[in-house]
């Protein structure tokens, strides 16, 4: 399929490359051809579409760095509790319940939303990876998938070979899939396991993902434990020898920041999910004044409860003013770098990080000629301050269009998505009341 997108305003997130009048032709997964002003319509290039982009934005597609779009199932059902209690008392038994069957329909329903505000590719921790992986290379959606073990010195050989066999199954195994060595926490690991897992990541050369340091509990047990924070007691036992980031990171001090920025350790803030659970507020504009690089995730729709990346941007920057009582605390395009190009970095994805020839047709077209983006004094900071999901005009993920003018791909059915959902929190509603 060769597609023309013609009479756009590109936004190509290459450094320091202003916005400008143009189009993109698309040939099968990949871009083709980025032209800067008017194309000669009479040569005799042929396409299979053009598509009038009728001076809209064309932009590279968001990139959610921590996900666990299974738990859509969960979304406002756990509500109004801090970490540990959402946790234990609603999240975990309700999981306890899921079939591995219910995946698939809660990872499409997560996918219809993703698509619908512009995510592209999201990076998802849950149980099931063989599951998530088939609902988005049905979907056409694009995945990296992490691994979420956890456990004490009982379950170490167990969670392990977990690990390893996802690893060789899901890594680099499909154009639309890949995988990250992962863990969920410290509180959730015993130190066996971290050196294990380190063990393996020197192994395979290759970076770790985990939850860290999102609430001040977390570290202060772990400080009582190990007698170092949970930054110190990773990079202790070599899990941050071949890079990786740390979801949430509310909570570090001067030697974890020391310890982030010379191991190129990212940072995956999350600031919807930590404001709703009442954890804080991450030091995003110190991790960025002392070079530690940051991405954007919008973590599960229990503890969001929307996969929405317009929100979390804007949080992303007016969060940090307050914090830091600083008005120009954040600049918008330094927050539209960590929401595309550095979550496709961070990914291992570099092949998505913008809008160029050769790179993949990851691209979502943006509504200008709606009030909320009038007048266009800065398209940038209008995208940050005041763009939101009904901007999204059209998601194309690997050349192929998802989502466009409202609707989704022919071949979806989002009534029976929708309903199979909800069959299914209604079941286990029933089984944990029975």
């Amino acid at each position: 399929m060769r597609i023309r997108f013609h009479d756009a305003r590109i936004l190509t997130m290459r450094d320091n490359e202003e916005c400008f009048q143009g189009e993109v032709w698309v040939q099968g997964d990949k871009i083709e051809k980025v032209i800067c002003g008017e194309w000669n319509n009479d040569s005799d290039e042929h396409f299979d579409q053009q598509i009038d982009c009728m001076g809209n934005l064309l932009m590279p597609g968001f990139k959610n760095c921590h996900a666990h779009g299974p738990m859509t199932f969960l979304r406002s059902f756990a509500d109004d509790l801090p970490l540990q209690e959402w946790l234990n008392t609603l999240v975990f038994p309700a999981e306890a319940k899921l079939k591995s069957e219910d995946i698939y329909t809660l990872m499409q329903l997560a996918i219809l939303e993703y698509v619908k505000g512009g995510i592209t590719t999201s990076f998802e921790m849950y149980f099931h990876p063989e599951i998530i992986a088939k609902a988005c290379i049905d979907m056409n959606y694009r995945v990296v998938l992490s691994g979420t073990v956890f456990g004490d010195e009982n379950s170490v050989n167990r969670a392990m070979d977990t690990l390893r066999q996802d690893y060789d199954a899901f890594h680099q195994c499909h154009s639309l899939v890949d995988y990250r060595l992962g863990f969920h926490s410290e509180y959730s690991c015993c130190k066996e396991l971290l050196k294990e897992i380190a063990k393996l990541s020197h192994q395979k050369e290759t970076p770790v993902y985990m939850h860290n340091s999102e609430t001040q509990r977390e570290v202060n047990e772990c400080m009582k434990r190990h007698g170092m924070t949970p930054v110190q007691l990773m990079n202790d036992v070599g899990l941050f020898e071949y890079g990786g980031a740390g979801h949430h990171l509310l909570y570090t001090d001067e030697k974890d920041r020391e310890i982030l920025r010379e191991k190129d350790i990212y940072v995956v803030t999350n600031p919807s999910s930590n404001l709703k659970l009442a954890s804080g507020i991450a030091p995003i504009k110190e991790y960025l004044d002392c070079g530690i690089k940051v991405a954007i995730g919008t973590d599960g729709p229990a503890s969001n409860n929307s996969l929405n990346f317009f929100k979390e941007m804007y949080l992303v920057s007016n969060l940090q003013k307050v914090k830091y009582q600083d008005a120009a605390a954040i600049k918008p395009m330094d927050v539209l770098h960590m929401a595309t190009v550095q979550g496709a970095r961070l990914l291992g994805m570099s092949d998505c990080d913008c809008i160029e020839e050769g790179k993949r047709a990851d691209m979502i077209l943006i509504d200008l000629l709606k009030p909320n983006m009038q007048p266009m004094n800065h398209l940038v900071s209008n995208l940050i301050y005041s763009g939101s999901n009904d901007n999204v005009i059209m998601t194309m993920i690997a050349g192929k269009i998802l989502y466009a003018n409202g609707s989704y791909c022919s071949e979806w059915n989002p009534l029976d998505i929708y309903e199979k959902a909800n069959y299914i929190i209604r079941r286990i509603e029933y089984e944990i009341s029975s």
